[in-house]
């Protein structure tokens, strides 16, 4: 029973090995994630405390949904740094933007518009969790033409990849690194979720981790998870690149 007690004792969470979070929804009021710039103050203080020395907020860029721009990124980026600033919160605020491979993404590809990267040119990109979209292959390659290094977002919450692995692994043949979500190593989106992230951390096939950040509840999941030895247990072993983007 002792053993048992010690196990389960929450520990200080310190998440300065990872650093930096490139994954974020913190920007106020340009997608569904935070709607004040009083929100994203208190959310960046809270990640600070967690051990956090660097913020890359990337908005959604979905067509019809979303359809931020990097003006539309860079002002509400503006507002929020100035209300860091005022509060004197010592966290170093970035942005780019996590882009759904649709058709949009794939008009702007060809359109040879700028896109918003994190670090050395990676471009964080996602796709719908019902399915793959029909030109995956394509905006891939045109991406990957165009010399951005890409990064999968949490390629742990496709389910249909879940039972089709080869496909995973083929992504990174192809150069794509993968980020998960640290909720999703606790369980929070499921237990199959938390399968596929251990699957994937057990066959190196991860370099970044995000909180995927959009809410309260979020935060409060993320305070709770990162308490726990489980988690330190888990990514102690990944290779993880999120310090390169203190640079």
């Amino acid at each position: 029973m002792s053993f048992s007690f010690f196990k389960s004792r929450p520990v200080t969470p310190d998440l300065s090995f990872i650093g930096v979070d490139m994954h974020s929804h913190l920007l106020p009021g340009i997608d569904d994630g935070l709607k004040t710039h009083e929100q994203t103050v208190a959310f960046v203080k809270e990640l600070h405390a967690l051990g956090y020395k660097k913020l890359i907020c990337t908005p959604h860029v979905l067509s019809g949904v979303h359809d931020n721009t990097p003006e539309t990124i860079n002002n509400a980026l503006a507002i929020a740094r100035k209300a860091l600033a005022e509060a004197e919160v010592p966290v170093e605020l970035g942005a780019a933007a996590e882009y759904m491979i649709d058709d949009g993404l794939e008009m702007k590809i060809d359109a040879k518009e700028k896109l918003l990267t994190i670090g050395d040119n990676y471009l964080l990109v996602e796709m719908s969790y019902m399915a793959p979209p029909f030109n995956l292959n394509e905006v891939l390659f045109k991406l990957q033409m165009q010399g951005y290094k890409l990064i999968l977002a949490h390629p742990e919450r496709y389910n249909f990849y879940h039972k089709d692995f080869q496909q995973l692994e083929n992504f990174r043949d192809r150069g794509i690194l993968f980020q998960l979500n640290i909720l999703s190593m606790s369980g929070y989106y499921g237990k199959e979720v938390k399968k596929a992230c251990e699957k994937l951390i057990d066959a190196k096939m991860v370099e970044f981790i995000g909180t995927d950040m959009h809410h309260e509840n979020h935060l409060g999941a993320t305070k709770a998870f990162t308490a726990s030895k489980d988690f330190y247990k888990l990514v102690k072993d990944i290779p993880l690149m999120n310090l390169n983007l203190l640079k």
